[in-house]
C-alpha cells in the first residue's frame, strides 16, 4: 500500500519549520508507516494552548496511519531545558510531576486515539529508565559520543555562556538525556521521527547523531513553526497569563474568546493549523469573506472547532450561549453554570455588598475615577444595568436587577461590561 505524500500536506498547514533529510524522510513516508514521537515536560498540572500544535502535528501522523507516541519527561523536568530560556527553570519534585503528568495525559486523550487498533498512541515517561540508570554506565557507554566543543557550539548554549545567569551542569546534561530518549524509543519502539518546537532542533539533531553512532540507522526531526503574537508574546500566552487547556485555570468561555479575538491576519492560516478541516473549505471561506463587508465567520468557526476539541460539545453549548446573550444584551436567558464561567475568569468582575449605589458601582467596576465622571457618564447615557440604560444618578439597586440573587452585568458603551457579584 502506498501512502500521502503527508510533509507536502503538513506544510501546506504551515506545520512544519525545519526537517533533517526531506528527500529521504518523504520517501521513506510513502512507503510504510512508522513511530514517531514527541517529548512533553510536567511543569504544570495542565498544558496550554501553544502545546496544541505538536499534539495536533501528531495527530494528523497518526490519521495517515503512522503511530504517534507521546513521551513524558519525568526525568528531565527535574533537570530543565535550557534551550533558549534566560535563566535556569525551578526545579520541580517528582510527587509534583507524577501527579501533573497524570493531567496532562487526560488532556492528550482528547486529541490522539489510544484505543484504535492498529496505530493507537502510546505514552511512555522516561523517569522509567533514568531512575535507576547507572551514573558511570551512563557516562561511559553514552557520555562519550558528546563532545564539549560541539556542544557549546550550540546556539542555545552559546546565548546562556554570554549571559549573567550562565548554565548550570545539570541543565547542560539536559541535551545528553533527550538525545538518549530518542535512541531507547528507536530500541523499543522502533521510533525514526521526533517532532518539537524550533527551539529544540538542537536537541533533536543530538539525538539523530546517537542513534547513528550506536546503531548505525538513519532517522529524522522536524520542528514546529514558532508562533507569536502581534507584540511577539509566544503563542498562547496574553500580556499577563497562558491560556491554559485545563477549565479550572482557563474556563471554556475564556478559552472561546481567546481564538474568538484572533487577528483577521492569523485566522486562516490557523484554521489550517489547528483545526482538521479541509484545505479547499478554508481556501474557499478565505475567498468569499474577501469579499465580504460584514464580519468574518472564520474566528467563530475557529472558536467552535477548538473548544469542542478541547472542551466538547457541553461546554461548548455554554460558552455559545454566554457569548450570544452577552452580544445580544438578552441577559435573562443566561444560566446559572453561565454566570460562574463569567464570575471565574469570563469578565471583569467586582465584588460589592448589597445597597451599594449605582454610581459608586461604577467607580468600583474602573469605568471611571471619580464622582463626576460617573456622574457624566450617566447622564451622557453610557452606561446601561443588565442592558437597560440607566439615567439616574441616584438609582440604588434593586432585586429585579440581580439575577440568580447574585449577578448584575453593568456595561460602558458597547464591550466594557463588568459582573457585579453579590455579597
Amino acid at each position: 500500500m502506498k501512502y500521502f505524500n503527508i510533509i507536502n500536506k503538513l506544510k501546506k498547514r504551515f506545520l512544519i519549520n525545519q526537517i533533517t533529510e526531506i528527500k529521504e524522510l518523504t520517501k521513506l513516508l510513502s512507503k510504510k508507516k512508522i513511530s514517531l514521537y514527541c517529548g512533553f515536560d510536567p511543569t504544570s498540572d495542565s498544558l496550554h494552548v501553544g502545546h496544541l500544535i505538536p499534539l495536533i502535528l501528531l495527530k494528523k501522523f497518526q490519521l495517515f496511519g503512522h503511530k504517534p507516541i507521546i513521551l513524558i519527561g519525568g526525568a528531565t523536568s527535574l533537570i530543565g531545558d535550557p534551550s533558549f530560556k534566560k535563566k535556569e527553570r525551578k526545579l520541580n519534585k517528582l510527587k509534583h510531576i507524577t501527579y501533573w503528568t497524570q493531567k496532562i495525559k487526560k488532556q492528550i486523550e482528547k486529541i490522539l486515539d489510544f484505543n484504535c487498533f492498529s496505530n493507537n498512541a502510546i505514552l511512555v515517561n522516561n523517569y522509567n529508565w533514568f531512575k535507576n540508570m547507572n551514573i558511570l554506565s551512563f557516562l561511559k557507554n553514552i557520555g562519550k559520543f558528546f563532545k564539549i566543543n560541539k556542544m557549546i557550539n550550540k546556539e542555545f548554549i552559546k546565548k546562556r555562556l554570554n549571559c549573567k545567569n550562565s548554565i548550570s551542569f545539570t541543565e547542560f546534561s539536559y541535551n545528553i538525556l533527550q538525545s538518549f530518549d530518542f535512541l531507547k524509543l528507536y530500541k523499543k519502539y522502533k521510533v525514526c521521527l521526533q517532532i518539537g518546537g524550533s527551539d529544540q532542533w538542537g536537541n533533536i539533531i543530538s539525538g539523530i547523531d546517537l542513534v547513528n553512532y550506536i546503531c548505525k540507522k538513519k532517522v529524522y526531526g522536524i520542528t514546529l513553526p514558532l508562533i507569536t503574537n502581534s507584540n511577539g508574546i509566544k503563542f498562547g500566552k496574553t500580556e499577563n497569563e497562558t491560556i491554559w487547556l485545563s477549565k479550572k485555570k482557563t474556563s471554556p468561555y475564556k478559552f472561546y474568546q481567546f481564538w474568538l479575538n484572533v487577528s483577521d491576519n492569523n485566522v486562516y492560516k490557523f484554521l489550517k493549523m489547528f483545526t482538521f478541516i479541509s484545505l479547499k473549505k478554508i481556501d474557499d471561506l478565505e475567498k468569499k469573506e474577501k469579499n465580504q463587508i460584514s464580519k468574518p465567520k472564520a474566528q467563530i468557526i475557529l472558536a467552535k472547532e477548538i473548544t469542542f476539541m478541547i472542551h466538547g460539545k457541553k461546554e461548548l453549548n455554554n460558552v455559545e450561549n454566554i457569548t450570544k446573550c452577552l452580544f445580544t444584551g438578552m441577559f435573562n436567558n443566561m444560566t446559572k453554570f453561565n454566570f460562574l464561567q463569567l464570575e471565574k475568569d469570563g469578565m471583569p468582575k467586582i465584588f460589592l455588598k448589597k445597597k451599594t449605589s449605582f454610581i459608586k458601582s461604577i467607580i468600583n467596576a474602573n469605568f471611571c475615577s471619580s464622582y463626576t465622571s460617573a456622574y457624566n457618564m450617566i447622564k451622557s447615557n453610557s452606561i446601561s444595568i443588565n442592558n437597560k440604560k440607566q439615567l439616574n444618578y441616584k438609582y440604588i439597586y434593586k432585586n429585579s436587577d440581580i439575577l440568580y440573587n447574585r449577578y448584575t452585568i453593568i456595561k460602558k458603551g458597547k464591550k466594557n461590561f463588568c459582573l457585579i457579584v453579590w455579597k
